[in-house]
């Protein structure tokens, strides 16, 4: 929430210029000084001194720079809104190409993250201070007024520093007219904390859909999506708002050391914790993770403790008590074949190079995509070579050019992200509906292709980033009824076994579903297939 108050009244410093204000005014907006007339007997008005803030200098005394922590969350916000960019690939190269330390790097990734999060939110407050609709506004001037309006609503800046620092970046990128249009709309938005815009926005709103949306900044068919999935996976549809919440809270840093080869005793002695769900994992405190020799080298990696969950679920299933008259697939038997028939960007293949390493297995990893074939390969760089081998081919044909090849098959398939909307803020304006009806039929076709590649006796690890029906139980049920020589494995059980003492309840009906307000993890769904001899 915001420390602020109201616009131009606070006094502080800007927690990381030390810049210090005294009151201000209202510049008009709200009604007047606040601090009575300050015009002299001839009602020529006399000079503010301290009392005047910055934003009301006068033209050759206001900030004319961009500060470097907010232009790189700018240029951060225009990557995604024109080039269509995923801020977490943009914002590290930023950073680096502007040179920020620590501290300013933190300010410019909460700027960034909490702009594109809050955008629906903050899109509804500027709306009321603007006097024309805002998708007639230069993209530019709307990202500089989001990117305000977070300082302003729900970071611990002053007042006084939201205003003048990003009226002075709009100054120095995008010019001095719109500059002024975006001190007068950021004054209005600063007239109240974020919980008075919320009484404000939503006083006459009766529609529960329409609140959560505005108070929680998701599309509308988002927020009911999100409902369905909890009622699909047994889970109370009250826990909706948790859930949301969740979302937009900033996600602490996954660390994985790979099995047999990372260590995370660097990252503890630097301040991260260990992991509570699953061995080998930590949570970061942040900061330059490049600095880890570990992580240099690729046997420690950043990976959402979901993904390492559902990966290792895979690997420790004992297919010799699954499957009594293959007695030779015991879990961890050497001499397995895997494959992860979805690989890039490399993450959950590097686990799994790794758990085969220790198990005298082999991982085959497909990616269709050769710039993303190529991340493969750099993320399994730690692994030994032998272990692996990189394809690059379309994954729906690998069942049948190497139908009843390999023990376990993890298929990752591509799908909404709507697990993952907490790390990817941008994604939850960019979705539509229709990208669940459009990724469908390619999810089937994988599916189908991993239960071909199989060998009878074998697993199939089926995986989304998403707990919306249509993209987990509907699709394994599908595959189910089609076939009689699939059963579904008890998948709840096979993450208790990897995960730490304490139960997940994450299982419903034999199908896994985690959740970010319950397990602190991306909202994946793991459905384990086993293939009858």
């Amino acid at each position: 929430m915001s420390e602020s108050g109201t616009g131009g009244s606070s006094r502080g410093r800007d927690p990381r210029h030390g810049k210090t204000s005294g009151g201000g005014q209202s510049g008009g907006l709200s009604g007047g000084s606040r601090h009575g007339s300050q015009r002299d007997a001839q009602g020529r008005e006399r000079n503010r001194g301290p009392k005047r803030n910055f934003t009301e200098n006068a033209p050759s005394q206001r900030t004319r720079r961009a500060d470097p922590a907010r232009l790189v969350a700018f240029e951060v916000l225009r990557a995604v809104a024109s080039d269509e960019a995923y801020a977490n690939l943009v914002l590290p190269a930023r950073i680096r190409h502007h040179g920020l330390d620590k501290r300013d790097a933190g300010f410019a990734t909460e700027l960034s993250y909490g702009a594109l999060r809050g955008q629906g939110t903050y899109d509804a407050v500027l709306a009321r201070c603007v006097d024309r609709p805002l998708d007639q506004l230069d993209p530019a001037i709307l990202d500089a007024l989001r990117i305000g309006a977070h300082q302003l609503l729900a970071m611990r800046v002053p007042a006084h520093a939201a205003l003048d620092q990003t009226v002075g970046l709009a100054r120095a990128v995008i010019g001095a007219g719109p500059s002024a249009l975006i001190n007068a709309v950021l004054r209005k938005v600063s007239a109240h904390t974020l919980e008075e815009w919320l009484e404000l926005l939503l006083s006459d709103e009766t529609d529960e859909t329409r609140i959560a949306s505005i108070r929680y900044a998701h599309p509308e068919w988002i927020v009911r999506a999100l409902r369905q999935s909890l009622v699909a996976h047994g889970r109370p549809v009250t826990e909706i708002n948790e859930l949301l919440e969740a979302d937009n809270a900033a996600p602490v840093v996954n660390l994985v050391a790979l099995p047999g080869l990372g260590s995370l005793d660097e990252a503890l002695e630097g301040g991260a914790t260990a992991g509570e769900l699953v061995e080998g994992s930590a949570l970061s405190s942040g900061g330059d993770l490049g600095r880890l020799a570990s992580v240099r080298e690729g046997s420690t990696r950043v990976q959402d403790v979901g993904s390492q969950l559902v990966a290792r679920a895979m690997a420790a299933v004992d297919l010799a008590a699954v499957d009594g008259e293959r007695a030779d697939l015991a879990a961890g038997q050497a001499g397995e074949k895997w494959l992860d028939l979805c690989a890039g960007p490399g993450g959950k293949a590097a686990l799994l190079g790794a758990l085969a390493r220790e198990q005298g297995a082999t991982l085959l990893a497909n990616e269709p995509a050769p710039h993303r074939a190529k991340l493969v390969r750099q993320a399994l760089a730690a692994v030994p070579h032998e272990v692996w081998h990189v394809r690059t081919g379309d994954g729906r044909e690998v069942g049948t050019e190497m139908a009843e090849t390999f023990d376990r098959v993890l298929v990752d398939v591509p799908c909404s992200g709507l697990g993952a909307l907490r790390r990817r803020p941008e994604s939850r304006w960019r979705r539509t509906p229709k990208d669940l009806a459009d990724l469908g039929p390619l999810q089937r076709e994988l599916l189908k292709s991993a239960l071909d590649a199989v060998r009878p006796g074998g697993v199939v690890a089926y995986v989304t980033c998403s707990p919306h029906p249509a993209e987990t139980t509907a699709v394994v049920t599908d595959a189910l009824r089609k076939r009689d020589d699939l059963e579904l494995l008890d998948a709840g059980a096979a993450l208790d076994k990897v995960s730490l003492p304490g139960h997940l309840e994450a299982g419903h009906e034999l199908t896994a579903q985690l959740w970010p307000h319950v397990h602190r993890t991306d909202a994946m769904f793991l459905a384990l297939i086993h293939k009858k001899p």
